[in-house]
């Protein structure tokens, strides 16, 4: 909860600096994002890479696993996708890219900025972040009335970190190795699905 607070209060000053101009013109490069990206997927393969333990508890469990995070991606395609038809400023594909990323804020929304312009891009952190929030306050009534899965299902890729520690608490032990499967999936699909979603559809 504390991280996104402090990601929210970042992005909040940014806002107020850019619309009164208190920053600096060279900022306003857009090199400068492509670098934070190249740097920020440099530090994810780090992260997934380095989490060996992960993936040799992951070799002995069943496949019926893979279907979490298919189900999770599913889910928030299709969920966004229906969204899409009440709001007449956000298409059908801006809005599938935005689900694609799955509660990873920092990410989908630098790619989407990239790929469709900075609009959707504050649109993408913003429904991510409040994503991550609502899991946060949201997994013991979740678990209690959807079962263990749907907190996991709800966290997406953030059910490898951010989230894990609450969805742990509340689902155990064995359904927190899950969650760091369906989230390490997740991690890597995001900048797949939104190229995807923006090139194909």
């Amino acid at each position: 909860m504390k991280g996104s607070l402090i990601i929210l209060a970042f992005f909040a000053v940014g806002l107020v600096g850019g619309i009164y101009d208190v920053f600096p013109t060279w900022l306003l490069n857009e090199e400068l994002t492509t670098y934070a990206l190249f740097a920020l997927m440099f530090l994810v393969g780090i992260s997934i890479g380095s989490d060996k333990t992960a993936f040799s508890i992951l070799r002995k469990m069943n496949l019926k696993v893979v279907l979490v995070p298919l189900t999770v991606v599913v889910g928030s395609l299709a969920g966004t996708a229906l969204i899409s038809f009440i709001l007449s400023d956000i298409s059908v594909k801006e809005a599938m890219a935005v689900g694609a990323g799955f509660g990873y804020y920092s990410l989908s929304s630098i790619f989407i900025s990239k790929l469709s312009g900075p609009e959707l891009g504050v649109v993408a952190l913003l429904s991510n972040i409040f994503r991550e929030i609502l899991t946060l306050l949201a997994v013991p009534f979740l678990v209690r009335y959807f079962g263990k899965l749907a907190g996991i299902a709800t966290g997406g890729a953030t059910a490898m970190d951010t989230t894990l520690p609450i969805i742990v608490k509340f689902t155990g032990k064995d359904y927190g190795i899950i969650a760091i499967f369906s989230g390490i999936i997740l991690t890597i699909l995001v900048p797949i699905l939104v190229k995807v979603i923006f090139e194909f559809l």
